[in-house]
């Protein structure tokens, strides 16, 4: 017998979806995803795998930052190594997506588990600078190995292929890039409710009580690196198949920046916080381009004088959150459900 909202058990309390209304948001938003295709143009199905891309990339992030308490700059780079060995694996080795994906989430890994060695010694701004530092050496290969990564030029992909059907365009990609994204958010807030996760949150709130209470710092810390690399490498992937072309260019420090300010604005330790701040910082551009367009009938030079003004008021929309909620998205998100879950009797 449940009593408000008491769980039985604890597996009940720790269930991610644990009431029928749950349940249905989630059957109508998976129904929105399948049918979102099949009623939007091109442009915003463009979009809507950008997004997923960028809302994997930043879910790993958050799994390093939000949850374990390590900085990072070097998301980018873990990117960059994915979206190589997925453009090395098809032109070299013809083998299929669905072996490319994995194997470039595990380099990236493997690199991220390397990169990760001077967080048991330094952290905080420390870290950070060490993650850029890395960043910069991956760039630098990227640049130089020509024999495997082609230099400056870069590597042409030929599509992805599923039952020899060729993914090539964004309506194509779409069914690749969406499940894939959907399946690693679904992973990182299940990881949470398992021993590694909470050692993780752990490790977050007091390393040196965690380090007392038996939980091995370095071994923990390099795991969360990995699993953060790991993600980035799949969402590099996923990448160099939706462009399909990848050059040293494609994943400098300021999308790294960009990742670290999306966990930020969304909310950090929360999934959704992740899924929000990717959502945002990838949308709120477009849609004020699309606003400087829609004034070009009345203002003739509205791109030559808007376009600064678009990067500003994305930027102030960034410091508005981080000094008014600093918690991100995800702390309205729940500010609003607890509003309406105790409307209209809430004064």
């Amino acid at each position: 017998m449940r009593i408000g909202t008491a769980k039985e058990t604890y597996a009940a309390d720790e269930a991610l979806f644990d009431t029928p209304v749950q349940w249905a948001w989630l059957a109508v938003m998976l129904l929105a995803l399948v049918l979102f295709p099949f009623f939007a143009g091109p442009y915003w199905i463009y979009m809507a795998c950008l997004v997923a891309i960028n809302v994997a990339s930043a879910t790993g992030l958050n799994i390093l930052t939000g949850y374990t308490g390590l900085v990072s700059l070097g998301q980018a780079a873990f990117m960059g190594v994915g979206a190589y060995t997925v453009a090395v694996m098809e032109n070299r080795l013809g083998t299929p997506f669905l072996l490319n994906l994995p194997a470039a989430g595990l380099v990236a890994a493997l690199v991220g588990l390397v990169v990760g060695i001077p967080s048991l010694r330094v952290k905080g701004l420390y870290l950070a600078i060490a993650t850029i530092a890395a960043s910069f050496i991956l760039h630098f290969v990227f640049a130089t190995w020509t024999s495997v990564t082609g230099g400056v030029s870069g590597i042409q992909i030929p599509p992805a292929r599923l039952f020899g059907i060729e993914l090539a365009r964004p309506g194509e990609l779409y069914w690749l890039i969406v499940p894939v994204t959907l399946l690693m958010v679904l992973g990182a807030a299940n990881l949470f409710r398992t021993r590694i996760g909470r050692a993780f949150i752990a490790i977050r709130d007091r390393d040196i009580s965690a380090e007392v209470l038996g939980i091995p710092l370095l071994r923990y810390k390099l795991l969360s690196f990995g699993l953060s690399s790991f993600y980035a490498g799949v969402a590099g992937g996923l990448w160099a198949y939706f462009f399909r072309v990848v050059t040293p260019e494609s994943f400098p420090l300021v999308l790294s920046i960009f990742f670290l300010a999306a966990i930020i604005v969304g909310g950090m330790g929360t999934i959704l916080g992740g899924i929000l701040g990717a959502v945002f910082m990838t949308l709120v551009p477009e849609v004020l381009k699309l606003a400087v367009g829609l004034l070009g009938p009345w203002l003739p030079d509205a791109v030559a004088i808007l376009s600064p003004v678009r990067t500003i008021v994305f930027g102030a929309l960034i410091v508005g959150f981080l000094v008014f909620e600093p918690q991100g998205l995800a702390e309205m998100w729940r500010r609003s459900r607890r509003f309406f879950h105790l409307w209209p009797f809430k004064t």
